[in-house]
């Protein structure tokens, strides 16, 4: 079995994507951070100390995005042309939904995987002072579509 991923002395190598076509590439990704209702209320109602908490995680998943290359060793840099995080919440969990796109010659979806795992531990590290069990659950890709592979959805 032949890897594309290593070179000849037996050490990863980032993937040359110098020969894929240039196309639009939008990639969702999703988890949920579970609170109790307390800090749910103190959340909705701007009550946590360090600041509005659904502000500052928007902020910090977008950054998450743009950024995911200097965190994940074998990513591309990628010019994002849009990232958007978005949240429901009900009376004990916050579902995060994280959109980013990009015309490129590679996906976007460790991007929206970073921009939800990072929203979330914002989310923990706002609330951690009130509730230390807060949980961060089910981070996944759930569609993609563009580039040879073509759409995938959860």
């Amino acid at each position: 079995m032949e890897f594309s991923h290593i070179n000849e002395q037996g050490r990863a190598k980032m993937v040359d994507v110098t020969e894929k076509d240039v196309t639009y590439r939008e990639a969702i990704a999703e988890g949920t951070v579970a609170v109790n209702p307390d800090t749910m209320a103190l959340i909705k109602n701007g009550g946590v100390k360090k600041g509005d908490v659904l502000a500052v995680a928007q902020i910090a998943g977008i950054m998450a995005a743009k950024k995911t290359s200097d965190m994940i060793p074998m990513c591309h840099p990628l010019t994002l042309s849009g990232a958007d995080i978005d949240f429901q919440l009900t009376d004990t969990t916050i579902h995060i939904t994280a959109t980013v796109r990009c015309k490129g010659s590679t996906g976007v979806e460790m991007e929206a995987l970073s921009a939800v795992s990072t929203a979330a531990l914002t989310i923990y590290d706002m609330c951690k002072a009130v509730q230390r069990d807060i949980e961060i659950q089910n981070i996944r890709l759930s569609y993609k579509s563009g580039g040879k592979s073509g759409v995938y959805k959860r």
